[in-house]
């Protein structure tokens, strides 16, 4: 599993996010507020990603979230703490291929 780091969003703009390749074998994102998961997909064919939700609420899991996204389209997901992993602090994300997709995770400025 890959380790994305977040691209700190100063209050003026960004003028570009950087891209990184999805590892075939899922990423580890950070967590928190502000925090935005990018997905591009320039394949032909959808591909969709799937977000670990470890918690539970009164001892009943919370489903993993899954989200498609279209071929030649990007996706964007709020990094919210419910993803948060307890033994890592980050979230996991799985894609079902990895093939043309991209990932960036933003901090957008507080404000």
């Amino acid at each position: 599993m890959a380790t994305i780091t977040a691209q700190s969003v100063p209050v003026a703009g960004l003028d570009a996010v950087t891209w990184t390749a999805a590892a075939p074998g899922g990423d580890e994102t950070p967590t928190g507020r502000g925090l935005v998961l990018l997905v591009s997909n320039t394949d032909a064919a959808p591909h969709t990603l799937t977000i670990t939700t470890p918690g539970t609420v009164e001892g009943i899991a919370i489903a993993d979230v899954d989200r498609t996204v279209a071929a030649d389209a990007v996706a964007i997901v709020p990094l919210g703490e419910v993803y948060r992993a307890p033994a890592t602090g980050r979230a996991s994300v799985a894609y079902d291929d990895a093939t043309g997709v991209e990932v960036a995770v933003v901090q957008l400025p507080r404000g």
